[in-house]
């Protein structure tokens, strides 16, 4: 059995977990990270993509308004290279309550979060398909975020710092002496082996898991609530800054643009498993309409991909236990020493991946003062590795590469000559021979699914039913995986995609995915290759 000891091991690979993990290290802490799957697999992964001004919280939730409105521009700052600066705008809609907005506007005054008031005519210069009959329109510091790049951003941070990444490593128990925990017992899913983490602090940054992992130390009354949110991709970008509705936080309130495309979120219904997470038809229509009342004719673009994320909220007793869309969204912080005797373990609960800096500073202050580490949290002002330039996304940047591949190309070499390192592999995304050998060199073991994360392989209009293949074949060529497999991601692959297109089949969404059924089954006769074993994200069917 293999040994590992640190100072600091946390548990959850999303924002919030590699915060923590980046934090704990530049102030000194040797750490370590697992998570049973990848990193941003979960709820970073399975969201919107929206960097919050806060202005979405001034009425309802001032404290969260005011932690958004601070990190924002950190974020912005330190992540420039997962971030495409929109901007953003709240409407009120033909039939929205203004003494809603007068309310908005006194809370943002309050909450410090900067907006300006413009006309309903300059909102719709600078928004052509917005509903020509809303009333208001504020200006927000808003964008769109990548959470997967501003994860894995983060991460190479920490493990510059020397930090660990143990992903698809399961925590399947703890050693618990003397009123602390002094091992995690953890399962890595990939090689069948065991690992014991010793350590001196554990962070459960677990997510809509938190409560099952703090109940294997003995923590039985971490009460989190996994708050289901349904989300739809359209097949383009109907607007190009976040689009808000100045209402009470409700279900389909928000348009994000994201890289090519845009997404109509969310719903808000208790869920009872994280792992089993659904998407009902009749939440996708009501997103669906949702976006036809900020986008008059939104129905009539292409719905490309429905999916589910876990909200976990850490359960207010003033809220009915079914009630997640006014549960609190802030961060829940618990110092299980004097409140369970576990003196080294710290859960945090909650929050936003707006404010995952923020979150993660604060977990790492109280280890460090149980520690008596007196280093100063430094998050705020070093930059991530990829955003040293200070320059934010643009969702041009990959057409510009291609376009300077191609001329290079064309002045480098003759007609005869090729170069599969510039060929484009995913059409949809622009994802490149070589962006794609990069990434296997460096993680040969990746899933596709860890892939199109970090690559967005596949989350174009046709859902991998061409790329993907391509992706398989050079995964071989390249020694990454044997034929087989290949074969065995592939099929993960296509199961994870097909779990997002099945609840939105109609018009040329159904069209598309009849045509990926008959090159898969077809011409790659996919059903009779050889049987294999599935991982978490055929389950999950994220973004």
């Amino acid at each position: 059995m293999k040994e590992i000891s640190v100072d600091v091991a946390v548990i959850g690979g999303g924002s919030t977990g590699v915060g923590v993990m980046r934090d704990a290290a530049m102030r000194g802490f040797s750490v370590a990270l697992v998570d049973k799957g990848d990193l941003g697999s979960g709820t970073t992964g399975r969201f919107h993509g929206q960097l919050h001004s806060g202005g979405r919280y001034v009425v309802s939730d001032p404290p969260s308004a005011v932690e958004c409105a601070h990190e924002n521009k950190i974020i912005a700052r330190i992540h420039a290279g997962a971030v495409e600066m929109t901007g953003g705008l709240f409407i009120s809609a033909p039939d929205d309550d203004l003494s809603y907005s007068d309310q908005w506007v006194t809370g943002a005054t309050t909450a410090g979060v900067p907006f300006e008031e413009i006309s309903c005519s300059d909102a719709l210069r600078r928004e052509p398909r917005l509903n020509p009959g809303i009333k208001r329109a504020f200006t927000v510091n808003e964008g769109g975020v990548d959470g997967w790049k501003l994860v894995w951003g983060a991460a190479r941070s920490a493990q510059d710092y020397g930090a660990r990444l143990l992903t698809y490593h399961c925590v399947v128990g703890v050693d618990i002496a003397k009123g602390g925990i002094r091992a995690l017992l953890c399962r890595d899913e990939k090689h069948d082996e065991s690992l014991i983490v010793s350590c001196g602090f554990v962070v459960n940054a677990a997510g809509p898991w938190a409560g099952r992992v703090a109940a294997l130390a003995g923590c039985t009354d971490v009460n989190v609530v996994c708050g289901r949110g349904v989300m739809v991709a359209m097949n383009h970008r109907l607007v190009n800054s976040v689009i808000n509705r100045c209402v009470w936080p409700g279900d389909g309130g928000t348009l994000v643009p994201a890289h090519t495309v845009c997404v109509i979120g969310t719903t808000d219904v208790r869920a009872e498993d994280p792992d089993n997470l659904v998407i009902p038809r009749d939440e996708v229509q009501q997103m669906l309409d949702a976006g036809e009342v900020l986008v008059p004719g939104f129905r009539q673009a292409r719905a490309l991909r429905a999916w589910a994320g876990a909200r976990p909220l850490f359960h207010d007793s003033r809220v009915s236990g079914d009630d997640t869309r006014h549960m609190g969204r802030g961060m829940s912080i618990i110092d299980h020493g004097p409140r369970d005797g576990v003196d080294n373990l710290v859960s945090v609960i909650g929050g936003k991946l707006s404010t995952y800096r923020l979150m993660a500073e604060k977990v790492v202050d109280i280890v460090a003062r149980k520690a008596g580490n007196t280093t100063p949290c430094m998050t705020a002002e070093e930059v991530v590795p990829g955003s040293e330039s200070g320059r934010h996304y643009r969702v041009t940047d990959r057409l510009a590469a291609c376009e300077r591949a191609r001329a290079e190309t064309s002045i480098s070499a003759s007609p005869q000559t090729s170069t599969p390192d510039n060929q484009v592999i995913c059409e949809c995304e622009l994802m490149s021979r070589r962006m794609l050998t990069s990434l296997l060199d460096e993680q040969p073991e990746a899933t596709f699914d860890d892939l199109r994360r970090q690559l967005r392989a596949g989350m174009g209009p046709c859902q991998g039913g061409f790329c993907s293949q391509r992706v398989a074949g050079i995964a071989v060529t390249e020694g990454a995986c044997s034929a087989a497999d290949a074969t065995a991601r592939l099929r993960d692959f296509l199961t994870s995609r097909w779990k997002g297109l099945w609840p939105l089949l109609h018009g040329e969404q159904a069209r598309q995915a009849a045509l990926n059924n008959w090159i898969q089954r077809g011409t790659l006769d996919i059903t009779h290759l050889p049987e294999f074993k599935g991982h978490p994200d055929a389950e999950h069917g994220g973004q």
